[in-house]
């Protein structure tokens, strides 16, 4: 698993924005990190619905814990573009 996209910035509490690339392949967007009163943490995707937001992706809690790391790393120590050759 790892990082794809990570913007940062300043939207309230939120610090990024970021993508997970799976290593099945699959990416899941929305992530957000979040600086809280007791913390930085992992916001997970979500929808609104009725003026509450609810979470559309489920983690067991040692998975939270894997994100926030791998999250943490990023935005403290930007991973380097990769160049990949073009196979034509």
């Amino acid at each position: 698993m790892k990082i794809s996209r990570m913007n940062k910035g300043s939207w309230g509490k939120i610090i990024a924005f970021f993508d997970i690339e799976t290593d099945e392949g699959f990416t899941i967007k929305g992530f957000k990190l979040v600086g809280g009163n007791d913390g930085t943490f992992v916001g997970f995707p979500s929808q609104e619905k009725d003026g509450e937001y609810y979470d559309t992706i489920y983690a067991s809690k040692e998975l939270r814990v894997e994100i926030t790391s791998l999250a943490k790393g990023e935005y403290k120590n930007p991973s380097e573009p990769v160049e990949e050759e073009i196979p034509f």
